[in-house]
């Protein structure tokens, strides 16, 4: 077991199901409790199988890109009739960006530095902290920067996603182009609207329609090469380099552009809980990298064969009785890239939560037996409003391309330093040698995050404000909870004294059993001391409870509990979960009583200890702790989170000033 006693004493316990609590005495009854221990679903299912849903879920934002990354691309060289230099060059860097950054980068190196099994920014922020021994503020900030910019990227991708596939219409009939905007909208409110009832039940179509749009991409593209073998040239480095010291005025818009073609590449690392290694390496190297190579191929074949394309580069590559299809076909795969990162943020969210980032939030999981499957209200309606924003604002794909590159740039900058920091903290290689390793993709990252940030003023503040606000409010809440622990340890109480002091105590000792739970179990509960101060009673079996988060994604069974006697009517029950994992009290019950903990859950009361920050600070320390108070209050309430009995919880509470 790995705790890490820098994170909030009593982490958040995320409840499975969001209206009816389960009571305990029903789950105990049960013939065959399910084990609320994270099983890995996915290992049941065969390769096929998990090779298909990583097709749809894993690659369904980076699927999108050749809709909107060539053409951009090739406006932004500001060349009225793109030649071949201009084509060459642009394909051969869109092709060697997808094989250094996703393929060496996320699937060869990224995919092996796992958090059992996990992945994502989160999940390596906690292997790096492991690695170290202790904390450090600079990563805590480089995780709490890459998380925060996650959110730009959440809100940016459906908004341009959509917009550009809906933009297809004005291509099968002019007129249409002015329902553009209200059918693009129209679709995003529908789609988060569908959120409240999950994925699952449209998850087992998200497989097949990718790989038909990814047959369709590779298809299309191999038709079009025949306009002018000469793209093949491409596969060839140093038209790339030519390129760029031949338009050294437009290399950094340019390279803005080609960086859109990587976009979705950290839900590729995100997701590895879901599917595993193979399964997305399979995917990629079998059906993704190559149906993206072949349309970008074919894209530059149909501009140099016929330079009126480039306006539309892509819908342009299908026959005009194809057209309609294919833009349907779009849509359909951009609302599922859609769907993606919306779970993304979700599934993010859940993590800051687990670390200590954000308050506690309701969240609900729309699928038993599958983890990934949840939802947060308050992330889904922000997010929705985020995206309607954007697209109002913004009014075209093209607008918007300016504000997503700084988002995914920065979050993969910040992944790759992670993952740096990992490599030499966990001493798998010395510091030269994985500062070697990871310069040329430093370097090439580097260059995209430096070009996006030249467009700052064309829309690219949008996501640096995002992430700036999402990192403000993450910090002060981190800030926040340890400041109140720190108060609150001042005046604490150490158990074992406490335990002894009790021994000859008049108090009145009454049957049944009480539950007090609290996030330091070294000091007595401040729910417990006022009971005793106010009541002067205490019950003849006393468990201290703490619900500790562990810096793994899920715990085992033999993890989940354990009971210590300390000593008279006291113990100390211990309940453990990962940070990816949905905590539910009522349910690890089952594995409290397993671990030698008896007791009548009819005869059983939890009691909770309600804390009330109070703002005290000067400056920019008052803003933090008036930010701080303000999210306390708009947790989600303890024992809807922490999936307790209703009906036996007693909260008592206290002003604590930070």
């Amino acid at each position: 077991m790995i705790h890490d006693p820098t994170l909030p004493g009593v982490q958040p316990a995320l409840p499975l199901f969001d209206e009816d609590a389960l009571d305990i005495a029903d789950y105990l009854k049960s013939e065959a409790p399910a084990d609320d221990i994270h099983t890995d679903e996915t290992r049941r299912q065969g390769l096929a199988a998990l090779t298909l849903g990583a097709i749809g879920v894993v690659y369904g934002d980076i699927g999108t890109s050749p809709i909107y990354a060539f053409r951009e691309a090739l406006r932004g060289t500001g060349v009225a009739v793109p030649g071949l230099a201009e084509v060459l060059g642009i394909l051969s860097l869109l092709i060697w960006t997808l094989i250094l950054i996703v393929t060496v980068k996320y699937v060869f190196l990224l995919l092996r530095a796992d958090n059992r099994g996990e992945g994502g920014i989160l999940a390596l922020y906690t292997l790096v902290r492991l690695a170290a021994g202790k904390r450090s503020v600079p990563v805590l900030l480089l995780a709490l920067g890459g998380a925060a910019l996650f959110a730009g990227d959440a809100a940016i991708t459906p908004a341009i996603s959509v917009l550009s596939a809906v933009e297809g219409m004005g291509l099968i009939l002019p007129s249409l182009s002015a329902y553009v905007l209200p059918v693009t909208i129209g679709i995003l409110i529908g789609l988060f609207l569908v959120q409240r009832q999950g994925t699952a039940s449209v998850a087992r179509f998200f497989g097949p329609v990718c790989v038909l749009w990814f047959l369709a991409l590779g298809g299309l593209g191999a038709w079009h090469i025949a306009d002018d073998p000469a793209v093949l040239a491409a596969f060839n480095p140093l038209w790339g380099g030519e390129f760029l010291l031949d338009h050294p005025g437009v290399a950094f818009v340019v390279l803005g552009a080609v960086f859109l073609a990587v976009t979705g590449g950290e839900a590729l690392y995100a997701d590895l809980g879901h599917f595993g290694r193979r399964p997305i390496r399979l995917a990629w190297f079998g059906l993704v990298l190559p149906a993206l190579v072949l349309n970008y191929l074919g894209q530059g074949a149909l501009v140099l064969s016929q330079p009126e394309a480039a306006e539309n580069s892509f819908f342009a590559l299908a026959p005009e009785a194809g057209l309609p299809v294919l833009v349907l076909l779009a849509t359909a795969a951009t609302v599922i890239a859609s769907q993606a990162v919306i779970s993304g943020a979700f599934s993010m969210a859940r993590g800051a939560i687990q670390l200590g980032f954000l308050p506690r939030l309701r969240i609900r999981h729309t699928a038993e037996g599958q983890s990934g499957q949840i939802y947060i209200g308050a992330v889904n309606w922000l997010l929705l409003w985020g995206v309607l924003w954007l697209v109002m604002s913004f009014g075209s794909s093209s607008a918007l391309a300016s504000a997503y590159g700084i988002a995914v740039t920065g979050t993969m900058v910040l992944t790759t330093v992670l993952g740096v920091l990992y490599l030499i903290r966990s001493g798998r290689v010395r510091a030269p040698v994985a500062l070697v390793l990871a310069a040329p993709i430093l370097a090439v990252e580097g260059v995209f995050l430096a070009s996006n940030l030249a467009k700052i003023g064309d829309g690219g503040y949008v996501p640096v404000i995002a992430a700036i606000v999402v990192g403000f409010v993450m910090w002060a809440w981190w800030r926040g909870t340890q400041a109140v622990r720190a108060r609150v340890a001042k005046l604490a109480v150490p158990t074992g004294s406490f335990v002894r002091m009790m021994r000859g105590s008049s108090v009145n000792v009454i049957p049944g059993t009480a539950f007090f739970l609290t996030g330091d179990p070294e000091v007595v509960p401040s729910a417990l001391m006022h009971n005793i101060k106010h009541n002067r009673v205490l019950h003849e079996q006393t468990v201290l409870l703490t619900v500790e988060t562990l810096r793994v994604p899920y715990a085992t069974a033999e993890e989940r509990a354990m009971v210590e006697p300390l000593g008279g009517c006291f113990l100390r029950l211990t309940l453990r979960f990962g940070f990816m994992e949905t905590p539910n009290v009522s349910r690890a019950m089952v594995h409290a009583r397993a671990a030698g903990l008896r007791f009548d859950v009819m005869a059983s009361t939890f009691f909770l200890g309600r804390r009330r920050a109070v703002a005290t600070g000067k400056g920019i320390e008052l803003v933090l702790d008036r930010v701080y108070v303000a999210l306390a209050r708009m947790a989600a309430d303890p024992t809807d989170f922490y999936h307790l009995p209703r009906d036996r919880v007693v909260e008592l509470g206290e002003r604590v000033a930070i």
